[in-house]
């Protein structure tokens, strides 16, 4: 039950109020004052209780019994089905001679404001192979790069870049973070690198593959999706590093999903967890977050433990 933000009553005080009257023998005119009301409304709720006793006590629908202006069901109907015919909004006004606001509040009603609800839900694609190192997800995120504290650190907000050479001064540009996740585990690799060419991504892709062999993890499959450093040249690296390399589907983020999933977690917790003076000072934080996330971090995918547990070689050991 929701009451009105202004009542002054509720159930249990009209409940109060009418006991008194009617059990306790006040007066209509002491027991409305008691509660804070008009007689008019304690001699309401006795009405109500005596017709309907306890249900004559709640709150009823402030929503009118008829609406004679109401759109017939039928013209509901029509707006419906030539939704399904992907029409927008004012071409299903124009062809039922309708107030597009009427359409519009009626498309929104029935779930089909935004044409991708005409779409059936897909369903979940959960997966998750069965070994350690049988498949790693890889994804690069981009960060502006931080040369001196914004606002958010010197609380100056008139400060601006300046246009020189058709260049602002003021522009850090980006920063990469190439990331590595295995499948199974969810233990994660990333570096902060200076940019996303082939040659880097695969250098980047031989130092991770060394720092899961460091922990007993064999790569054997990479998962990345069609980026431009993840084309011919990495596809080559991985053969001769002995690695199948797969791509996701084309405009398909979440055939990637948990390298996805985990770059919110690293921005969420490492990235924008605080505010920097400088990219040094968030790089440098970047080590011991990763720490506690493979080692420490309750990870709800893995039964609320962290990635580590589930290399029995790994346990306890948080170097």
């Amino acid at each position: 039950m929701k009451l009105h933000g202004n009542a002054r009553t509720c159930p249990k005080s009209r409940k109060l109020l009418v006991e008194r009257i009617l059990v306790d023998s006040w007066s209509l005119t002491e027991a409305a004052a008691a509660a804070g009301v008009s007689e008019r409304t304690a001699a309401k709720w006795v009405g109500r209780f005596k017709a309907e006793g306890d249900a004559g006590l709640l709150d009823r629908s402030s929503a009118p019994k008829r609406i004679p202006h109401r759109t017939p069901a039928a013209r509901v109907a029509s707006i419906k089905a030539l939704r399904r015919l992907r029409m927008t909004a004012a071409e299903i006004a124009e062809a039922l001679r309708m107030a597009l606001s009427t359409v519009s509040a009626w498309l929104k009603r029935v779930g089909l404001g935004k044409r991708s609800r005409l779409e059936p839900a897909e369903p979940p694609n959960r997966y998750e192979r069965r070994h350690p190192g049988e498949l790693v997800h890889l994804d690069v995120k981009k960060l502006g790069r931080i040369l001196r504290p914004g606002h958010r650190v010197t609380g100056i907000k008139r400060q601006q870049s300046k246009r020189i050479d058709g260049r602002l001064t003021g522009v850090a540009g980006w920063e990469f973070v190439h990331v590595c996740v295995d499948d199974y585990t969810r233990l994660a690799y990333v570096e902060v690198l200076a940019d996303e060419l082939a040659q880097t991504a695969i250098g980047f892709l031989r130092r991770a593959i060394a720092w899961f062999a460091e922990h007993g993890v064999t790569i054997r499959a990479v998962l990345s999706d069609n980026g431009c450093c993840y084309r011919r040249r990495f596809s080559e690296a991985c053969a001769a590093l002995g690695l199948r390399h797969l791509h996701t589907r084309p405009y398909r983020p979440r055939t990637n999903g948990k390298a996805e999933r985990f770059i919110q977690t690293l921005i969420n917790e490492w990235a924008y967890a605080r505010v920097y003076s400088t990219s040094a000072e968030r790089t440098a934080q970047l080590k011991p977050w990763l720490v506690h996330y493979n080692f420490r971090r309750r990870h709800g995918a893995l039964g609320h433990r962290a990635p580590a547990t589930r290399l029995n070689n790994l346990v306890g050991n948080y170097s």
